[in-house]
């Protein structure tokens, strides 16, 4: 069975003789299904009124565990994004009443941001639908197919850890 991504393998093998074709067949399928997956979340967040940094944001509230709070510097972090650029992330997100901000009773200096139970209800009801597609595009393969590629690609995975 042949995929679209097969001609243009195809097509750049003829004007690149030196190209291997495993590698761009794995790494423009891994573009393909990227792409897909992140059209599909944003559409499954659409729905609630959500963007996808917006629902990252909570998702970075949320892992934390109970009571769901964070500093803005370990959020910043988590997300790989300046301190600035989240400052005005959260304060869209405190506008929407997602989120809340407060400051440590021991050091006023410290400022925490919280999921509120808006932001947890909304983020519950992301997350369901953001699995399920996961689980639409992954059901295809058997059980032992699923546990082979999530080896393949843990193996990938370490390689850029530690470049």
């Amino acid at each position: 069975m042949k995929d679209f991504v097969d001609g243009h393998v195809e097509l750049w093998a003829g004007q690149l003789p030196a190209l291997d074709r495993d590698v761009e067949g794995i790494t423009v399928r891994m573009q393909v299904l990227t792409r897909y997956l992140e059209r599909r979340r944003e559409a499954v967040l659409a729905a609630y009124g959500l963007q996808l940094w917006e629902f990252k944001t909570l998702h970075m509230l949320r892992r934390g565990g109970t009571p769901y709070r964070a500093t803005p510097g370990a959020l910043a972090k988590q997300l790989g994004m300046s301190a600035a650029a989240l400052t005005n992330r959260l304060d869209a997100l405190e506008r929407r009443g997602l989120i809340e901000r407060s400051h440590d009773r021991d050091d006023r200096r410290k400022v925490f941001a919280t999921l509120t139970h808006a932001g947890d209800d909304l983020w519950q009801r992301g997350i369901e639908d953001i699995l399920r597609v996961e689980e639409e595009l992954v059901h295809h393969l058997p059980p032992a197919d699923r546990t082979r590629l999530d080896d393949l690609l843990r193996r990938l995975v370490l390689v850029t850890e530690t470049a």
